[in-house]
């Protein structure tokens, strides 16, 4: 949607500036102002972009390394309950 919006801004800035009433030589440098600004506007979008991407997937990164840590820790207690039913057991038993 922000593509498609750049791309319609840029062109109806570049249609009111061919319908201008300028000599060629302004008309060209005023496309290639505008064409400038617009470049350097869509490089900065999506600079922006790529950094909100990359910090998405380092948070849901971190998350994922937490609940598998917290899957381990789970593992680990639930082993740790069945080695103690177990001996509990086999002194009962004794």
């Amino acid at each position: 949607m922000l593509t498609g919006l750049l791309l319609g801004a840029a062109a109806g800035a570049i249609l009111g500036v061919l319908y201008a009433p300028e000599s060629g030589t302004e008309t060209r440098k005023k496309l290639g102002e505008k064409g400038g600004e617009w470049g350097d506007s869509v490089k900065n979008k999506f600079n922006e972009l790529g950094e909100a991407i990359s910090e998405k997937y380092d948070n849901i990164r971190g998350e994922a390394k937490d609940m598998m840590n917290k899957g381990k820790d789970a593992a680990q207690n639930a082993q740790n309950t069945a080695q103690n039913m177990h001996d509990e057991t086999k002194r009962s038993f004794a």
